[in-house]
């Protein structure tokens, strides 16, 4: 059986728990997961590290070869544009997961004031405490009933009495006030355009008169 594509795969679940992932996929998906999910991490925090040093982090890391590592670094490329519009589920996926290590080392210390803090501020955040939203399926979804209507009342404006006799009457009022308009023919202007127009003249004379 074909593996998934480890694109869309991340796409989906790059942030979902480990014990959920184990019901949706195979070993080797998950491990694979796993490891991008580590390597998005080091990238976030070292955005300005060349490639080179992505690549050799993390083949002394896992022991795997170099063209793996480029491969996971060419699906995290990918991702990064998606990932990034979503960046908030990544912060909450971290809170979530800064929490769990707080509470793990509480615990291995015996702190139970420490180890209560970090239950409260987990049970708050994840908002344990309230009910999930039901949702309505859509067919038992009302449609809010319209009417139209002409009746300002609705809007709790008063109606004017006896409205269209009102607005008739002002038509006819001012259809009697209105000046009859008179159609004419066109006719072509009656201008002297080359007098009107024309170059203005200069004074006649000499050249010796002009500079006298």
């Amino acid at each position: 059986m074909p593996l998934p594509n480890i694109i869309e795969v991340a796409k989906k679940d790059l942030f979902t728990a480990e014990k959920d992932l184990q019901v949706r996929y195979d070993v080797i998906t998950i491990n694979h997961l796993m490891r991008i999910r580590a390597e998005y991490q080091w990238v976030l925090a070292n955005p300005d590290l060349p490639d080179r040093q992505f690549v050799e982090e993390f083949t002394g890391r896992t022991g795997m070869h170099e063209r793996a590592i480029y491969g996971d670094l060419s699906v995290i490329k990918q991702l990064l544009p998606a990932l990034t519009s979503s960046s908030r589920d990544w912060h909450r996926w971290k809170a979530n997961q800064m929490l769990l290590e707080t509470y793990q080392m509480a615990k291995r210390r015996k702190d139970t004031k420490t180890m209560e803090r970090a239950a409260a501020s987990y049970a708050k955040y994840n908002r344990v405490d309230l009910e999930d939203e039901q949702l309505i399926p859509y067919e038992d979804i009302v449609i809010q009933p319209f009417t139209a209507t002409n009746d300002p009342s609705v809007l709790g404006i008063k109606p004017i009495k006896d409205i269209e006799q009102r607005i008739k009457e002002m038509i006819d009022k001012y259809r009697k006030e209105t000046i009859d308009i008179e159609d004419v023919e066109y006719e072509e202007a009656d201008l002297e355009e080359q007098e009107l127009f024309a170059p203005p003249k200069r004074d006649e004379g000499t050249e010796s008169d002009i500079l006298q």
